[in-house]
């Protein structure tokens, strides 16, 4: 499990050739900074992620880094959230899924603070409306 703190540190003292995008799996781009650090530009711009990472709230790191929610257990981003932008449920290998399964979902990524509370009442509403 990658550590919010360790990936700021690294930002910071070996930004500029990319070892914090390396550690958080983003290797490409830990490539681009390593080919480009003679630039300095790799660095400054390590600075800024540095901070980002550092004021990050731990539950976003943790979704966007470790793909796991509050409560430590992991759960794919893509399979938590199965209601597309119309607010439809999203069908599965064993058909259509229940309205009571997704209302679970919906409070389980309104809970985690992948959705606002407005996000939250308005898809809540539209799924009750279509469900």
């Amino acid at each position: 499990m990658k550590s919010k703190s360790t990936a700021g540190l690294l930002a910071l003292f070996f930004g500029g050739f990319g070892v914090h995008k390396f550690y958080l799996g983003q290797t490409a781009q830990g490539l681009l900074y390593f080919l480009f650090f003679w630039t300095f530009i790799p660095a400054i711009i390590a600075f800024f992620e540095a901070i980002v990472l550092f004021t990050m709230n731990d539950n976003i790191f943790n979704l966007k880094y470790n793909n796991t929610i509050p409560g430590g257990q992991p759960q794919q981003i893509a399979q938590a959230v199965t209601i597309n932008m119309a607010g439809h449920t999203a069908p599965t290998a064993h058909g259509h899924v229940g309205v009571a399964d997704e209302l679970l979902k919906l409070k389980d990524l309104h809970t985690a603070g992948v959705l606002s509370d407005d996000e939250f009442a308005g898809r809540k509403q539209r799924l009750l409306a279509n469900g």
